[in-house]
């Protein structure tokens, strides 16, 4: 019994450590990846391939050349930090100089298998550049393995930020955007609340002065003060204080467009306040014709003091309301008007059928090829 007492105590303690040894060795390679944690496990993973390599080359010259090197020293430059870079090359530099002493002098007649000027080179220039990656990344701070994951949340957050919240019965909403270029980051963003206890909707759709990556940080950074903003002051108090926020940032390319729309979801009622931002398309069901719906203001984060005069309307049973951007209707050698009539032109297609899916399609239809961000909402009252 007391054998076996002690036994079943051993495999117990046996788990348990083995268990403690798993958790810190799982935590150990989150925090690695998530650039946290130490670079000692890659390090060691990489050290011990340089003296692999440098036997295989020894062994068979011809199938594992010389400048296999190369592979854990660009490896190293994606993830050591610049202290243990240098660790490996001192070991990968040992290996050339082994490797040449075993393998012996080359001849210009036979130099496969060898450790020739050029196999130093290339191996010095990849080395060199892996450095170069390593002191900028330790320069910005974030490591390679994250940095990736932080454009993905980045880019998340934004999507994030511009889902419109559920109607009511009755209402639709479609949104679709689409980044310069084919890239993820977008100048152009909405953000959007239910407001007065759910019965007024208020969207905000901006269109942030360059396009793609370049304008992509600052419609982040406006996008979060936006959607601070909206709900939190009056409707008319939106454009002004945002309009202050853009001159506070002191940018040298720091203006933009924007439209404010406050939708009263029981009337239809709707006001529109625009900052330099183009006129609003309203298809009125009784007669199937679209209005432009303007209202004056100017961009925002021009000047101090700026005035933003709303227009009315109201949305009855089978209205469609169109908010856009510049780059769904603007390009180089066509006017203004005829991106506009061809975006409508498109649109009445939808009319018999239902604007389910359109915003998308619409963008592919009239804007498909346009190196400029472009951004489409509609918003629909049943019939």
């Amino acid at each position: 019994m007391a054998r076996a007492a002690r036994t079943q105590t051993l495999t117990a303690r046996t788990r348990k450590s083995a268990l403690r040894a798993r958790v810190a060795l799982r935590r150990s390679a989150v925090d690695y990846f998530r650039g946290d944690g130490s670079d000692w496990i890659a390090f060691a993973g990489l050290l011990l391939t340089i003296p692999a390599l440098a036997l295989a080359t020894i062994a068979f010259p011809i199938w594992c050349a010389p400048s296999a090197l190369v592979l854990p020293i660009v490896a190293g430059g994606l993830l050591l930090r610049p202290a243990s870079l240098l660790g490996l090359y001192a070991a990968a530099a040992g290996a050339l100089i082994a490797e040449s002493v075993v393998l012996g002098p080359y001849t210009a007649e036979d130099a496969a298998g060898r450790v020739t000027p050029g196999t130093v080179l290339v191996v010095a220039a990849c080395g060199l550049f892996g450095l170069l990656i390593a002191q900028f990344r330790a320069r910005v701070g974030v490591p390679w393995r994250r940095g990736g994951t932080m454009l993905f949340d980045l880019r998340e957050r934004i999507r994030a930020q511009s889902a419109l919240p559920r109607l009511p019965k009755g209402w639709h909403h479609e949104m679709a955007l689409r980044p310069a270029g084919g890239q993820s980051f977008s100048g152009d963003f909405v953000v959007a609340a239910r407001t007065s206890g759910g019965r007024t909707l208020e969207v905000v759709l901006t269109d942030v002065s360059g396009k793609g990556m370049d304008a992509g940080s600052r419609a982040l950074l406006l996008s979060g003060a936006f959607g601070g903003l909206i709900g939190s002051l009056p409707p008319h108090g939106f454009l002004p204080a945002a309009n202050g926020y853009l001159l506070r940032q002191d940018w040298e390319e720091g203006f933009a467009t924007s439209v404010h729309l406050v939708l009263d979801l029981d009337t239809g009622d709707y006001e529109l306040l625009s900052a330099g931002h183009l006129p609003a398309l309203h298809l009125h069901a009784g007669t199937g014709r679209w209005e432009e719906t303007a209202a004056e203001g100017p961009l925002l984060g021009v000047y101090d003091g700026a005035e933003f005069h709303p227009v009315k309307g109201t949305l009855r049973p089978g209205d469609v309301l169109m908010l856009f951007t510049d780059g769904l209707v603007e390009a180089p050698g066509r006017d203004l008007a005829e991106g506009v009539d061809r975006l409508t032109g498109e649109a009445d297609r939808y009319v018999g059928t239902g604007f389910t899916g359109a915003a998308w399609h619409l963008i592919e239809a009239c804007a498909k090829d346009v190196n400029d961000d472009r951004a489409l909402l509609l918003i629909t009252r049943d019939a």
